[in-house]
């Protein structure tokens, strides 16, 4: 993974499932459309993200993670609890 987005992205689809693409950049944040889309389109290159287009009007396209990207939410919860227990000392690093 090469940008800060993608973990985002995986924490999303991780928490919430299968999300239509306003729903991932709500609850990312400060994400502009088109680094949401790059990112979804690279994670979909990986076989991480699933994108699947229904044939209606207006159309509707829902992202969710694959088998392989179901299998990163061990690393992703290490990473979280990580974070969680260090959080207060990296802060006072910060400053």
């Amino acid at each position: 993974m090469q940008s800060k987005w993608q973990v985002l992205v995986l924490r999303g689809l991780l928490l919430n499932g299968t999300m239509r693409f306003k729903e991932l950049q709500r609850s990312i944040g400060k994400i502009s459309q088109r680094v949401l889309t790059d990112n979804l389109r690279a994670l979909e290159d990986y076989g991480i993200v699933h994108r699947e287009v229904f044939a209606e009007v207006p159309p509707r396209v829902e992202h969710s993670l694959t088998e392989t990207g179901q299998s990163l939410r061990t690393v992703i919860d290490v990473i979280w609890t990580w974070g969680e227990e260090h959080k207060e000392r990296l802060r006072l690093q910060d400053k």
